[in-house]
């Protein structure tokens, strides 16, 4: 029995890539390989901010644009690189979650192979302890999966980057 999937046109690009010092221009290259692949990319700094009051205001408007977005994509591509330690980036996770609870496809990318517990050995030598824990004496997680597996589970995760995802992203939602 084959299954049909219908076709996805708008997909949400989350990662750590708007903090990048040229976002701006990385966001724009997403978007371009993007509609390589056919899709309509969508980058969380494709609007100009408004000025606001506060800090905290730009932050819930960030906030809600970013929902807004994700509610009005069909897919998430997520880069899900360790970011500022051994973990993706924390705001990136919680747009998978989300994707994930409203039910659609998420594809997230990692530059290299290996488990979890590989991964943060091979990058983050410095929180690796003994016996299978860390630094601090905590377990670690060995599902064999690449990350978390609470992304690893729900997200299919490609080993490369945001082309290899738009490729698997292709292969699982023929246009």
């Amino acid at each position: 029995m084959t299954t049909t999937h219908r076709p996805l046109h708008r997909i949400y690009l989350a990662g750590p890539d708007v903090f990048r010092p040229d976002a701006a221009a990385h966001g724009q290259r997403l978007v371009a390989l993007c509609a390589e692949y056919g899709f309509s990319g969508i980058f969380p700094l494709s609007a100009t901010l408004p000025q606001l009051p506060t800090p905290r205001d730009v932050a819930r408007h960030i906030y809600q644009a970013n929902v807004a977005h994700i509610d009005g994509c069909d897919a998430v591509l997520a880069n899900l690189a360790f970011f500022r330690g051994a973990e993706p980036d924390s705001g990136t996770c919680f747009e998978v979650g989300y994707a994930v609870a409203r039910g659609k496809p998420v594809i997230g990318y990692v530059p290299e192979g290996g488990s979890f517990a590989e991964r943060i050995r091979q990058q983050q030598p410095q929180a690796v302890g003994t016996d299978g824990r860390d630094a601090q004496g905590w377990d670690f997680e060995e599902f064999g999966l690449p990350l978390n597996l609470m992304l690893a589970v729900p997200c299919r995760v490609v080993v490369g980057d945001a082309r290899a995802a738009l490729e698997a992203l292709r292969a699982d939602f023929p246009r």
